[in-house]
Order: structure tokens, then sequence, then C-alpha cells
């Protein structure tokens, strides 16, 4: 008996197991951080005077102003600190939700 020989698989053998593991790291890594970031960006483009905000460096205040580009935050009695929008890291307490209470 000769010995068999093995064939070399097919080019859609081969591009099978990687579409796979392109399609597996983009459910599990693209999708969850795209869907993310659409929710981050829809929350910053909501902020309303009185939201309670937490920022990317720790500072938890109240929205005082919102700019186009920057948010002013009452951090305590008299102090002001305004920041870029894009700083603004999660909403704690929105005022709207406050309102319908």
């Amino acid at each position: 008996m000769p010995p068999q020989t093995a064939s070399a698989p097919g080019p859609l053998e081969m591009l099978f197991p990687l579409a796979m593991v392109i399609l597996i790291f983009y459910v599990l890594v693209f999708h969850p951080q795209t869907k993310a970031r659409k929710e981050h960006e829809e929350r910053i483009k909501n902020l309303k005077k009185h939201d309670e905000v937490a920022t990317a460096g720790g500072l938890i205040g109240t929205v005082v102003n919102v700019k186009p580009q920057t948010v002013t935050l009452r951090v305590d009695e008299n102090v002001r600190v305004e920041v870029e929008k894009s700083a603004i890291n999660r909403v704690i307490k929105s005022a709207s939700k406050e309102e319908q209470s």
C-alpha cells in the first residue's frame, strides 16, 4: 500500500477559521465599544442645567451652564469649574428624572 499524502486545504477551508475569528472579535470587542460610545455621546448631548455629573478627573458637580464645547459645573458654594464636554464621564442624577418624581 502506498502511503497516503495529506492534501493542502483549499482557500475556503483556510478562510473560514479566519472569518470566524474576525466575527467573534467584532461581537466581543467592537460592537459593545461602539454601543457604549454612542450612549456616552447621547448623554453628553442631552446634558441640562441641574444635572449632577462626574468628570474623568474625578470631579463631581452640578451643571450650571451648557455651552457648545464646554460645561460649567458648580463643585461647591461659589466654586465653578468649566470643563470640556468630552471630560464628562457619567451623569449621576438627571434633572429631568428629579422633575418627574
